[in-house]
């Protein structure tokens, strides 16, 4: 099995190394408590991702409402456990699916998913744990509407991968700037590389980051004691361009014709 969950031994060791190349995130952690995150392999690859489709772009109690009615078109003893199966759902109607609540869009991805699953581009859990990380994005990504982050989010909490780090998450990125106390967003690519001396418990990382936000609302995120210097997004100065449109359109105005004075 390729990166297994760590062991609570390789944790505490993690933080005794961030004490020492990166005293705010250990900070944090010590703020946020312990690291708890158990992988739920609960359901087939084909199951999980169909649930991340259905919840693109809703707030959870929507999607989740969307997805159970979606899961109850089928046999019961399925459903109880959790065991879509793709070739029932390929041959399900388009207007059945949409009756659920399921966009023609997210019709077209779960359907493409099942396509995948069947032809063994998403492979069941026993293959994904000899594949590296790298290997599955490459593999999931090639479905309709699954993009890094699914399945960052798949390596993660299904998969019990320990080094990921998904620098295009809000909340991580957010949690980074409160907690290093910063202006503005990190670029993705400055997280990243910033992210390097996480490695190899990225996933950690990530997860007390997402605590930094609740610590932070809480009023008990711990204040850096140090500055980071790293590269952030460069604000879009609306104002400022407003402001030129206007002079621009101003110039372009036919000034009005003045009589000469007699």
């Amino acid at each position: 099995m390729n990166n297994p969950t760590p062991a609570p031994a390789d944790i505490r060791a993690f933080r005794r190394k961030l004490a020492k190349n990166d005293p705010i995130l250990a900070g944090l952690i010590r703020a946020a408590g312990k690291y708890d995150v158990v992988p739920a392999p609960t359901h087939t690859p084909f199951h999980a991702l169909a649930r991340a489709i259905a919840h693109q772009q809703l707030n959870g109690t929507a999607a989740e409402s969307i997805f159970g009615r979606f899961v109850a078109l089928y046999p019961a003893k399925e459903a109880a456990e959790g065991l879509l199966e793709a070739e029932l759902v390929l041959e399900t109607p388009d207007e059945k699916l949409r009756s659920v609540g399921l966009s023609f869009a997210k019709i077209a991805s779960i359907k493409d998913l099942a396509r995948k699953t069947l032809d063994g581009t998403v492979p069941p859990y026993e293959i994904l744990h000899t594949l590296d990380n790298e290997q599955i994005v490459e593999r999931l990504t090639q479905v309709r509407g699954i993009g890094r982050w699914t399945v960052e989010m798949l390596l993660m909490f299904r998969l019990g991968r320990p080094d990921v780090l998904p620098v295009d998450d809000f909340g991580v990125c957010n949690g980074f700037r409160l907690a290093y106390g910063l202006r503005g967003m990190p670029t993705a690519r400055a997280l990243a590389e910033f992210g390097e001396r996480w490695a190899p418990y990225r996933s950690i990382a990530a997860w007390y980051l997402w605590r930094a936000v609740d610590l932070h609302k809480a009023g008990k995120l711990p204040a850096p004691k140090t500055k980071t210097r790293i590269k952030l997004v460069k604000k879009k100065r609306k104002a400022a361009k407003v402001g030129v449109k206007r002079a621009r359109a101003k110039a372009r105005r036919p000034r009005p014709h003045r009589r000469k004075k007699k």
